[in-house]
């Protein structure tokens, strides 16, 4: 039996995706996000607190979708799971990175003031729906 691992988690882009393929040709694209967490501390002091997050899409639509729709600062709502991986380097030190591998992805309408008309809010909702139809429509390479 498979213990669960799954991760909703939103934020915001923190700058433009990076491409790769892997040596069988699978297309990774990875985009890093940034989460804040707003709490007060012990004395009542605000605390903004952010967490910076990698996040993996595999596949050929999740990666002309992310190319064409994760833009630096836009909102962005990832349903996925958890991976680690682990690895030595040349001196033989163990090293380990735990990223996110996104299932789903929603991307958030951008802000008004980047939006020039009605007509480009009406196309971009548009293609936000296209987009969330795509990646849930994307065959799984797992």
């Amino acid at each position: 039996m498979n213990a669960m691992n799954q991760i909703i988690i939103e934020g915001n882009i923190v700058r433009a995706p990076t491409h790769k393929e892997t040596p069988r040709g699978t297309k990774v694209t990875t985009v890093p996000i940034a989460v804040n967490h707003f709490y007060k501390d012990s004395s009542g002091r605000d605390v903004d607190e952010v967490g910076f997050y990698e996040v993996e899409t595999w596949g050929e639509k999740f990666s002309a979708l992310m190319a064409k729709y994760a833009l630096q600062g836009r909102g962005v709502r990832i349903v996925g799971r958890l991976k680690q991986d682990r690895w030595k380097d040349e001196n033989g030190k163990n090293h380990s990175k735990v990223f996110i591998v996104a299932e789903h992805v929603d991307f958030k309408p951008m802000e008004k003031s980047n939006v020039k008309s009605d007509e480009n809010a009406d196309d971009e909702k548009r293609n936000l729906a296209i987009a969330a139809q795509g990646l849930a429509q994307e065959e799984s390479v797992f």
